[in-house]
């Protein structure tokens, strides 16, 4: 029996949806995926071997088909970053920095008493 041929309709819409949470996860997801995939197939020749090579048999030779069948698959997994604990990052390195900048003014005016500096 011969393979199926891809066209448009396959993978269903309905079935990608399933795996992601939203439309917009699914095109940024299978774009990402389609961009390592072209990565890939780009540095087969040179040797380099740093990049994973598609999940699924693919009778497809389009990075986007390809990275749509691994969705439909379930072989790509993504992670929703929090904002909320991003932010609470950022600020507890804006925080050291405060701090930081604070010990430097104290020894500016360390030196500016006649009291000892570091060099």
């Amino acid at each position: 029996m011969a393979a199926q041929r891809a066209n448009l309709m396959t993978p269903r819409m309905e079935y990608l949806l399933e795996r992601v949470d939203s439309k917009f996860t699914l095109v940024t997801l299978s774009a990402m995926r389609a961009r390592e995939i072209n990565d890939y197939y780009n540095q087969l020749g040179e040797g380099l071997g740093r990049i994973v090579p598609p999940q699924v048999t693919s009778v497809s030779r389009k990075p986007l088909s390809i990275a749509l069948e691994e969705v439909e698959a379930n072989k790509i997994q993504y992670e929703r970053i929090d904002p909320d604990a991003e932010g609470e990052a950022e600020a507890g390195e804006a925080g050291e920095a405060e701090a930081l900048g604070e010990e430097a003014a104290a020894a500016g005016s360390a030196e500016e008493d006649g009291g000892p500096a570091l060099a």
